[in-house]
C-alpha cells in the first residue's frame, strides 16, 4: 500500500550559511521522514527578512513572503527552529509568527527546537518558544530539541541524536493520527544510592 506523504513545512532562523539552525532542522526532516512519508518544504527566514518587514509596515505580504505563509498554512505539520539570542528566540523568528495568521496554526502539530552557543540558554525553549506556539494553539511535541555548540561532537552528539529521534518519532506520531508512544520509565534510584554512585 502506498502511504500519502504528508506536506510538512520546516521553518528555519539562522542567519548565516551554513548555519547550526539549519543543520538542526535538516536532521530533525530527515528523522521525520524516517518514520512517514514526508514533502518537506523549507523556509529560510533570512532571505524573506525585507518582506517580513514590509509586511509589517504595509500590512500586505510580498509575493514571496506569501507563498512561504501559505506554505505554512497548509502543511500538516511544522518544524520550527530558531537560534537563541539573549535568553529567546530571534527577533526575525518572532516577526515571522507575528505576520502568520492567528488562526493559521490551531491544531497543527509543531516540533520545536533551537540551537545556541552554551547549554545555559536550554530552558528557552519551554520558557520563549513553546509559549508562542501554544498561544497560537497549535499543538506542540512534548519533546523540544535544544543542540549547543558542544553538542555537534563528542558525547553530546550522542545525546543530541537521540532528542532528535525521539521528537521526530513524536511529530511523526501526531502527522499520521497514531497515540504517543509512551516514554519508557526511567528505572528508581534510592537517593542514599546515587550518593554512594556519587563517592559522597
Amino acid at each position: 500500500m502506498i502511504m500519502t506523504a504528508h506536506d510538512l513545512a520546516v521553518v528555519t532562523a539562522g542567519l548565516t550559511t551554513p548555519s547550526a539552525t539549519r543543520l538542526l532542522a535538516d536532521r530533525l526532516t530527515e528523522a521525520v521522514s524516517r518514520h512517514v512519508p514526508v514533502e518537506p518544504h523549507i523556509v529560510e527566514l533570512r532571505e524573506h527578512a525585507r518582506d517580513i518587514a514590509d509586511n509589517f509596515i504595509t500590512g500586505f505580504a510580498p509575493p514571496a513572503l506569501a507563498a512561504e505563509l501559505d506554505a505554512v498554512t497548509r502543511a500538516d505539520g511544522l518544524i520550527a527552529v530558531t537560534p537563541i539570542f539573549t535568553a529567546s528566540y530571534s527577533g526575525l523568528f518572532k516577526s515571522f509568527f507575528d505576520v502568520v495568521d492567528n488562526t493559521a496554526l490551531r491544531g497543527k502539530p509543531v516540533l520545536i527546537a533551537a540551537t545556541g552557543g552554551t547549554p545555559r540558554h536550554s530552558l528557552a525553549l519551554e520558557h520563549a518558544v513553546r509559549p508562542l506556539f501554544a498561544y497560537l494553539r497549535a499543538i506542540v511535541m512534548p519533546t523540544g530539541v535544544y543542540a549547543a555548540s558542544q553538542d555537534w561532537g563528542g558525547e553530546g552528539a550522542a545525546e543530541l541524536s537521540q532528542r532528535i529521534d525521539r521528537a521526530a518519532a513524536e511529530l511523526a506520531d501526531a502527522l499520521s493520527g497514531r497515540p504517543a508512544s509512551p516514554e519508557p520509565e526511567e528505572e528508581f534510584v534510592p537517593f542514599d544510592e546515587l550518593l554512594r554512585q556519587q563517592g559522597r
